[in-house]
């Protein structure tokens, strides 16, 4: 349903190492950067952008989101969580089991750099 998802960040080399680290573990990789906007999505496809945050630009204001992740299998998830840490992140919940979600929802949160809610999830009970 979504084609692309894409925010701010205040620093966008930080934010850049943060999120090559991370979402690789995902499969994800870095593969488009115009000069302001990086993107990082899987088979040659960018649907996950980061760019500088303007002060200028009244028309957008930084505002923390929360963006999940798909994780293939739970020990995923559990790497996710373990590079975040490493890269820099904030622990926002640790990877485990969300039955008030479902009963197979297994996810982890992490705070980025700039104070974003991010999440790895796995769906599968199997996985």
């Amino acid at each position: 349903m979504i084609d692309h998802i894409s925010f701010s960040v205040n620093n966008i080399s930080l934010s850049e190492q943060f999120y090559t680290s991370v979402l690789a573990v995902l499969g994800y990789k870095r593969l488009a950067n115009d000069g302001l906007w990086i993107g990082f999505g899987k088979d040659f496809k960018a649907d996950y952008w980061i760019g500088p945050h303007d002060d200028n630009d009244s028309s957008y204001q930084q505002r923390a989101l929360h963006i999940a992740f798909v994780a293939n299998n739970r020990e995923q998830v559990n790497r996710f969580y373990e590079q975040a840490l490493t890269a820099g992140g904030k622990d926002n919940g640790a990877p485990g089991l969300r039955r008030q979600y479902h009963e197979n929802y297994y996810a982890a949160f992490v705070i980025d750099p700039d104070g974003h809610n991010i999440e790895a999830v796995c769906h599968s009970a199997n996985a």
